[in-house]
């Protein structure tokens, strides 16, 4: 028994140590509140998780035999290995196609823009044009404003892109702005909680307790959901400044 709990603590540890290091680091860099919460990647984690710290280090306990030849043991090991390690990589390629890169304003809404949501065409031309706001390996997540083109012909291109499955114009980089460009539009379309349709009566509640105590009226226009896979958070801004007070979740 001593000879399994050895193996068991020393896979654990291999294996919580490798999985740490994959997940801090996607967190650190992109997921860092609220893009975890907004990419809504919870059963993937789960998954590595299960993977990689459970069911490895248990399997490793059960065939742990002391009497096993070396050459066996090692075999076996090595199998579930290659399995965690499997469910590593998913895990990661996963959460880097899945990793948030911009929050947009765009047509008076508020969302995450996720690598996968780019069009890879839009990608290539956003840095072929070197533009300011063009996406690259290491972009880290950005707050942008996304307005719709200033000509009709390719507004009616988007729409019709959007509409068939393709890419909105938050997926397509030329046509990303500073943050402070949507200052104008922000300001506009700032409203009550009580006027969002995204939020029950009883999360509407809960978010005007929770304006309260970041210091805003209960009734005050300064509000905008931003959304993403999961439910809506609700953003907070200054009335004065338009900088962001409080991003507040509408469950318990």
């Amino acid at each position: 028994m001593r000879f399994r709990l050895k193996a068991l603590g020393w896979h654990f540890l291999a294996s919580t140590c490798l999985l740490l290091v994959v997940v801090g680091t996607f967190y650190l860099g992109w997921y860092r509140w609220p893009g975890w919460y907004l990419a809504g990647l919870m059963t993937v984690l789960s998954i590595m998780v299960g993977v990689d710290a459970a069911l490895g280090p248990l399997l490793t306990f059960i065939i742990a035999n002391p009497n096993k030849p070396r050459r066996e043991l090692a075999r076996d090991i090595a199998v579930i290995a290659v399995v965690q390690l499997t469910a590593l990589v998913y895990g990661a390629t996963t959460l880097w196609q899945g990793r948030p890169l911009y929050y947009a304003l765009s047509v008076g809404q508020l969302e995450v823009v996720q690598a996968g949501d780019l069009d890879p065409a839009e990608v290539a031309f956003a840095r072929q044009q070197k533009l300011e706001l063009a996406p690259h390996w290491n972009s880290l997540p950005r707050w942008i404003y996304a307005p719709l083109p200033a000509d009709e012909k390719k507004t009616e291109e988007v729409f019709r892109s959007a509409i068939t499955g393709g890419s909105d114009v938050t997926g397509m980089p030329r046509y990303f702005q500073p943050w402070s460009n949507g200052f104008p539009e922000l300001r506009k379309n700032l409203k009550k909680v009580d006027d969002w349709g995204y939020f029950s009566k009883k999360e509407k509640t809960l978010l005007k307790e929770r304006m309260q105590e970041h210091g805003f009226a209960a009734d005050a226009a300064v509000t905008i959901p931003l959304t993403g896979r999961g439910r809506p958070l609700l953003a907070v801004f200054d009335p004065s400044t338009l900088k962001l007070k409080a991003l507040l979740l509408a469950i318990p």
